[in-house]
């Protein structure tokens, strides 16, 4: 496995096998990756001038509605009406899955890294359609290592899965997500989605948690999170599936919500392959629009989006992402 130490500056990404490990470094500046396969032509990177929005609806019982047109929503941004420039429903989103699945290995993960590789490699299995999405794997702990970088090829999702043998000291779940958005997320050219799983708080990193949703906002990518704190083979006094306890849980949900993903905290074997099985649904369920800022100047502000129905509905739930931050910055043009 090749290592090399991030200085976020000018970032040398070498493949020479198919894992890397980052240094621990905080705030990077953007800057374009690599392509992530070989052969691949580099994709175009623009600056950006639109917002996409990934829109998941569901009803009171959780089920996602299907059958929504454009004329179903509602954009604004700072409470002014924002005219959507295309729209794609569930049906009919074929845009490619660009999934990274991050997995916590530090020293509290040692009893659980098994039901965490299974869980994991049959959420990539389900959510993997052959030359169309694309699966990165990560571990995170006192190190970020990239085991596998996007492919569609599952034996070597399932060979970088399963060749994680040993955990680390600490847990540097932010900058985690810093360096995979900023360096793997923005140049993928379709639909954004982390996918994390973790027991535990961060005690390691130097980004924080405003700059990893200020990143996963802007390179336009979905964090879904999978806390394992309750349950298989650790028992934390005080926290039961489904319950959001303590600060590094509260963490989690914000870092979620703020992206338009959502969050879940399972308690057991059962509860943690339902909850891959939720975001694999989800991530083909979603509704996707666009649209061009009224407000387009590069002022640093914080731009708040809300979306809602035209008609309003009490027995459906919206979730996007709640705003973005207007920097210049650029990201696929896909």
């Amino acid at each position: 496995m090749t290592k090399i130490s991030n200085h976020f500056s000018a970032i040398a990404l070498v493949l020479v096998s198919a894992a890397w490990t980052f240094g621990q470094q905080p705030k990077p500046s953007p800057t374009p990756p690599t392509s992530g396969e070989t052969g691949q032509e580099r994709p175009e990177i623009i600056n950006i001038r639109r917002v996409r929005l990934p829109i998941t609806v569901t009803d009171k019982k959780g089920q996602f509605v299907s059958g929504l047109t454009q004329r179903d929503f509602v954009v604004t941004e700072d409470k002014v009406p924002q005219q959507i420039d295309s729209f794609t429903s569930e049906e009919n989103n074929n845009l490619p899955l660009y999934v990274g699945v991050l997995m916590d290995t530090s020293p509290s993960t040692a009893g659980k890294l098994k039901f965490e590789q299974e869980s994991a490699m049959n959420f990539i299995q389900t959510v993997v359609r052959p030359r169309k999405d694309r699966v990165l794997f990560a571990t995170f702990d006192d190190q970020v290592t990239l085991r596998q970088d996007f492919t569609d090829r599952l034996e070597l999702l399932d060979k970088a899965v399963y060749a994680v043998k040993k955990t680390g000291e600490k847990t540097a779940l932010y900058d985690a997500i810093w360096q995979f958005c900023d360096e793997k997320m923005r140049s993928a050219q379709g639909r954004r989605a982390l996918v994390i799983i973790t027991d535990g708080d961060d005690t390691y990193s130097r980004a924080d948690i405003n700059d990893a949703i200020d990143i996963a906002q802007r390179t336009e990518t979905t964090i879904f999170a999978i806390s394992t704190k309750a349950g298989l083979s650790a028992v934390v006094p005080g926290v039961e599936a489904g319950q959001v306890s303590d600060h590094g849980d509260k963490g989690l949900e914000r870092l979620c919500e703020e992206t338009g993903g959502v969050a879940f905290f399972t308690g057991d074997m059962l509860a943690l392959e339902r909850s891959f099985s939720k975001i694999a649904k989800e991530l083909r369920s979603q509704y996707l629009i666009t649209y061009k800022p009224t407000n387009d100047r590069y002022d640093g502000s914080y731009r708040k989006v809300e979306v809602k129905l035209m008609s309003p509905n009490d027995k459906y739930k919206l979730r996007t992402k709640r705003g973005y931050k207007a920097v210049s910055d650029s990201v696929t043009n896909k």
